[in-house]
């Protein structure tokens, strides 16, 4: 069943959901459902802090990354440090292309990779799209990491990396600007409207959902006239450690610091749906926000969200 499953698989996209640990799980998930043990050329691609590491981390327990999101950077490149010593200590290894670029030239890289595969080893590669033009050959498994994630098994006729590109960048940004909206909603409604229990999350496309065990009683068309007060303040958001951000002058507690605006200014279109959706099975209410482009269908949005069970 698994084998037909892979063979079939074109293309199967997931919510990009929020903090490490959800990623992991999420990479652990993809690993299982979609990667064979005969597959060798692993792509990922996305833009910088979308959580590539996180999912790679996931999909491969234990695996050496030579340049993840801890700034933690291995020299020389264990990939290269093996060929040139000639024998392969490990089965897997891990490249990231944008920062090998730095200190090795990216035909040497193509090499490298082309002798760790022919040998029977597995490469994983990041920012895969770089690599491809000299590389000459497209991945087992392509994964790009955005607003959402997508999986791809590419055959003759794609898709390339660079349409993967295409739509990672692309909603990325949306992402960035629903994590930053969700965090100006959370913390006004703990510190203005007196919620005290901690919010779920969950994912919705293009916008976010907060999960509450009671329904709070807030108006909800008041609380988005505020945060879009906030929004068009134009205050400035920074990374300040993998548990926090800062807002202007203030550090927030945040589990996905690395994915949000420079600015408020740069979240498009925010508004909340105007009530409260309850849902039956969770018996919880939710509140859910959205950025960017507007949708008139509101009342599939219960459809689209996914339970953050973890």
């Amino acid at each position: 069943m698994k084998s037909v499953m892979l063979e079939q698989l074109m293309y199967a996209s997931y919510f990009a959901p929020r903090g490490r640990a959800r990623m992991y799980i999420l990479g652990q998930q993809i690993s299982e459902r979609y990667l064979s043990p005969l597959d060798r050329l692993i792509g990922v691609i996305g833009d910088s802090g979308a959580g590539k590491s996180s999912i790679i981390k996931g999909m491969f327990p234990g695996l050496e990354l030579t340049n993840d999101d801890d700034g933690v950077n291995v020299r020389p490149l264990p990939l290269l440090k093996n060929i040139d010593k000639g024998f392969f200590s490990s089965h897997t290894y891990h490249v990231d292309i944008r920062f090998e670029m730095a200190f090795t030239q990216l035909h040497a890289l193509a090499d490298a990779v082309r002798q760790a595969l022919a040998h029977g080893k597995r490469v994983i590669v990041e920012h895969f799209d770089l690599l491809f033009p000299v590389l000459g050959m497209n991945a087992d498994v392509i994964l790009g990491v955005g607003g959402e994630v997508i999986v791809v098994r590419p055959n003759i006729f794609g898709p390339m990396p660079k349409e993967v590109v295409d739509v990672v960048v692309k909603t990325l940004r949306f992402r960035k600007m629903a994590h930053t909206a969700e965090d100006i909603v959370q913390r006004m409604l703990l510190k203005d409207y007196g919620a005290i229990l901690p919010f779920g999350h969950r994912d919705v496309h293009n916008g976010f959902v907060l999960e509450y065990p009671i329904e709070l009683g807030v108006d909800l068309v008041d609380l988005e006239r505020k945060v879009k007060e906030v929004i068009e303040e134009g205050v400035s958001v920074s990374y300040s450690d993998e548990g926090h951000i800062r807002l202007g002058e203030d550090t927030w507690e945040c589990t996905g610091p690395r994915i949000h605006v420079k600015n408020t200014e740069d979240i498009e279109n925010f508004r909340l749906v105007h009530e409260y959706k309850f849902d039956s099975k969770t018996k919880t209410y939710l509140i859910i926000g959205l950025v960017g482009p507007s949708s008139e269908d509101l009342d599939g949005l219960a459809v689209l969200t996914q339970a953050a069970a973890f």
